[in-house]
């Protein structure tokens, strides 16, 4: 059946919104779809309708062609929804809850899955392993930037809400546990950010001020958000955040001028292979100028948390190195400072509950934040053009209406 409004990737800068068929319980063929996961049967999953999807900065690397992301994908993995259908596998899971989906998909019965690992789950993906929603190479699972999406492995991957009321008023904090908030958080966890610690979170971007809100939450004494943006700069700011502006220079003498000392405890690379060079240099790409920063300004012994997005396969790359993934880090710095580095996806599981109980009682404001900002899906190409020139925003779509979303 054909009735399933979403968002898919036509071409470089180019996303349109398509009728596609409302989702059952067997994986399809299609744009980016493995080979080995057609015919995949899915008794385990349950049929969403859309409350909320956002567009995310990840969406946005496939968007500006910087990936081999095949035309016709349907994107989006930010996912939150009510349960509509159940598969004849699905036990505790019921129609009707108001669930968070993690971006991540696992499948509860592997290794990795069992030791909480699941952004990196054996058994989801044909490729590699790891699988997400809408994504080049993740396995062909449809995107949720849709009125309805398939969740596999519903008892095991899905964060039913408490009270739907209760839900229904914070939704637009609720629906960033599908990925930034603990995706930031992991950031900031994986960098070693406690009570005291001073942190500088490389990118204002969604993520990083999801970071930014995340390091504030674990009791950082003082949170320091650079970019190139002055309106992200403006909203890290909004909520107590120190900021630099990079492309004044190195970052590490402001932070100087912040500090009384040019290093932090903990960095937090948020902007991933995408990233420009600093001061004079900033309008030039150079994807290892983060990684290279948080090394020289990050105190010897400190952790970096790396959760910005980096690729195996760039084509839009400045030279043929870095097409591949391979970029000039300077290692011998972070090994003759002890430092220590998490990267990959973060494994939303192991946050999103504690996230969903700081949200429910008062405890964060994330959508605030971030500032978040409704739109009905049909605006998506004006939410992904906006975003995509700096807009200080994160865009969620509202498919179904549930939000009332306007022209923002």
């Amino acid at each position: 059946m054909t009735d399933n409004k979403a968002v898919a990737y036509v071409g470089a800068n180019t996303v349109e919104v398509q009728d596609i068929d409302v989702p059952g319980f067997e994986l399809k063929d299609g744009p980016g779809v493995n080979p080995d996961n057609v015919g995949r049967q899915l008794p385990h999953a349950v049929i969403i309708k859309t409350v909320a999807t956002n567009i995310c900065g990840s969406d946005q690397h496939m968007v500006r062609g910087r990936t081999t992301a095949p035309e016709g994908l349907i994107l989006g993995h930010e996912i939150t929804g009510e349960v509509v259908e159940t598969g004849p596998g699905v036990e505790f899971i019921k129609t009707g809850d108001l669930v968070s989906v993690p971006f991540n998909i696992a499948c509860g019965r592997c290794r990795n899955c069992k030791e909480r690992k699941t952004g990196i789950c054996l058994n989801v993906n044909p490729d590699r392993p790891g699988s997400a929603y809408g994504y080049v190479d993740m396995g062909g699972w449809i995107g949720g930037q849709a009125q309805y999406v398939a969740v596999p492995y519903a008892d095991w991957n899905l964060l039913k809400f408490p009270d739907k009321d209760q839900a229904m008023e914070k939704i637009l904090d609720l629906t960033m546990l599908s990925d930034i908030f603990p995706t930031g958080f992991h950031g900031c966890v994986t960098a070693g950010v406690t009570v005291g610690s001073t942190v500088y979170v490389a990118g204002a971007g969604p993520v990083g001020l999801a970071a930014a809100a995340g390091a504030q939450l674990l009791g950082a004494a003082v949170v320091i958000v650079g970019d190139l943006n002055d309106d992200r700069l403006k909203q890290a700011r909004s909520f107590g955040c120190e900021t630099v502006n990079v492309s004044h220079g190195d970052p590490k003498d402001q932070i100087e001028q912040l500090l009384g000392v040019p290093e932090v405890d903990c960095g937090v690379d948020a902007v991933g292979f995408e990233a420009r060079g600093h001061g004079e240099d900033s309008s030039q790409e150079a994807p290892a100028t983060v990684l290279n920063s948080l090394m020289d300004i990050t105190a010897a012994g400190g952790g970096l948390g790396i959760p910005g997005l980096y690729v195996t396969g760039d084509p839009g790359a400045a030279d043929d190195a870095a097409k591949q993934g391979s970029l000039s880090i300077r290692l011998g710095l972070g090994w003759a400072k002890s430092h220590y580095f998490m990267t990959g996806q973060c494994p939303v599981m192991s946050y999103h509950r504690g996230l969903m109980m700081a949200i429910l009682h008062d405890r964060v404001q994330i959508a605030k934040a971030v500032n978040a900002t409704p739109i009905s899906i049909d605006e998506a190409p004006r939410g992904y053009r906006e975003f995509d020139q700096g807009a200080s925003k994160k865009y969620v779509l509202d498919p179904n209406g549930y939000l009332g979303s306007t022209a923002a």
